[in-house]
């Protein structure tokens, strides 16, 4: 049989015979190895936070996000859901004139009250969460 007309066991044996040297030959070269050195990192938020990081928001200014207003929540079962029809009332936990939660991407920023703009709803912010704050609430 030549070289070329192989065993296919054979073949797979010289293989790893080949794969088991050159694993020997990196596990001798691993202790002449440095071991690497790696830059203590602080908390990103805690330090955007305090000021001591220069923010630069240009790469994601033209992400959308979405916002939402939310009047109020409440909790229902499920058969009490299969009952609602047209002109079904459900009790929400907010009073009426209590400020409505402004939502981004599920994240409270803000809280204002329902306004009319040319015969459209809208939302007059009325307390508008700090920055900071924000930051710590994504962190939770």
């Amino acid at each position: 049989m030549s070289e070329t007309e192989k065993d296919p066991n054979e073949a797979l044996a010289d293989e790893w015979s080949e794969a088991l040297e050159d694993q020997e030959s990196a596990t001798a070269n691993d202790s002449a190895t440095e071991s690497a050195q790696f830059q203590e990192l602080q908390d990103e938020s805690s330090a955007v936070a305090s000021g001591d990081i220069d923010v630069s928001l240009d790469g994601i200014l033209d992400i959308p996000v979405t916002i939402s207003m939310e009047i109020g929540r409440t909790h229902i079962n499920i058969r009490n859901l299969l009952q609602l029809n047209q002109g079904s009332v459900v009790e929400l936990d907010r009073l009426a004139g209590e400020p409505m939660d402004v939502l981004v991407n599920g994240t409270l920023i803000a809280q204002g009250e329902v306004v009319v703009v040319n015969e459209k709803f809208g939302i007059r912010l009325t307390d508008v969460i700090s920055p900071s704050e924000r930051v710590k609430r994504l962190g939770k």
